[in-house]
């Protein structure tokens, strides 16, 4: 079986955390652990986010402690950074000669996607409003409300497609445990005029969305995205809230959800059950065995009718 997984930035490093080489490691060691059965017995390819790995670096570079590259330069140095270390600690847990290899994935996305005119994607630390406003006022950068502190948002366009699908396919016709599109991949699109010049751009594609059309472009059997979340819930965050067992793309696709943590993964759960009428799951990261057996998180097919809840 193939399954496609993306690992949510908290799986990586956790809310609140110093984003220090010693903390993403340890939490990397976590969830190789976690997807080291996964490995063993199915092929897998392993999406990531990188939003607070990402916004360190820019933020380094905005306070003077480097040059201030574009965001796909620091999209690109991320999904080498953190494929390397899944690399070595999923390595460490499967047996020797079981190969691994990390693509550096551009994806392309539309000069004229409306997500440039409404940044909303967070990246970096969280800061008070005053940090905010004055980072605002030097850098130029826009903030918005992330639970009760502000963070950095940039523009979340769709990805449109994914460069490396043939070397994808190769690798997993070898037997290679692939880590790809990491952070959404790094953000190209092509300028507008005859030369059709391909180039990066200052925005960060939403992993979840990046990791569906991966799963999709590639038939797998199950996508699954890992969070710190145990499911998906309806009226999350009020006395009425349920926990969703099972739903429909249609039913799950009928509820609201924040922008900026459930609603790409239910956006991009719905979009995979929906096109290849196979299954999508949510859920917790130390669940994967779990999700995959269908006793665990939110499961979403085609199959379902409506939504099903569970205590």
């Amino acid at each position: 079986m193939l399954v496609v997984v993306a690992l949510g930035g908290n799986a990586l490093l956790r809310r609140g955390e110093a984003m220090t080489a010693e903390n993403q490691r340890r939490n990397v060691r976590i969830a190789a652990q976690a997807l080291a059965p996964v490995a063993a017995n199915h092929q897998l390819v392993i999406g990531h986010g990188n939003g607070p790995q990402v916004g360190l670096l820019a933020l380094q570079a905005a306070e003077g402690q480097g040059d201030v590259y574009p965001l796909d330069v620091l999209g690109a140095e991320t999904e080498g950074m953190i494929g390397y270390m899944i690399e070595q600690e999923l390595g460490n847990l499967l047996p020797f000669g079981r190969p691994f290899a990390t693509l550096l994935t551009m994806v392309e996305v539309d000069p004229d996607d409306p997500a440039f005119r409404n940044p909303t994607k967070f990246i970096g630390p969280v800061y008070g409003k005053a940090d905010a406003d004055r980072l605002a006022a030097e850098r130029g950068w826009t903030f918005k409300l992330d639970g009760a502190r502000w963070r950095r948002v940039v523009p979340s366009p769709q990805p449109k497609r994914i460069f490396e699908m043939r070397p994808i396919r190769w690798l997993l016709a070898h037997d290679t445990i692939v880590i790809a599109a990491g952070g959404g991949g790094i953000p190209t699109m092509y300028e507008k005029g005859a030369d059709r010049k391909l180039v990066g751009v200052e925005c960060v594609i939403d992993k979840d969305l990046a990791s569906e059309l991966l799963a999709r472009e590639l038939n797998a059997d199950v996508f699954v995205m890992l969070t710190d979340a145990d499911a998906v819930y309806a009226d999350w965050g009020t006395p009425a809230q349920r926990r969703i067992r099972r739903a429909s793309p249609d039913a799950l696709a009928s509820l609201a959800f924040a922008a900026g943590s459930m609603g790409p993964k239910v956006e991009a759960a719905c979009r995979f059950a929906s096109a290849t009428a196979k299954r999508a799951a949510i859920g917790a990261l130390e669940q994967v065995d779990r999700i995959l057996a269908g006793e665990a998180g939110t499961t979403v097919s085609a199959e379902v009718q409506g939504l099903v809840f569970t205590d």
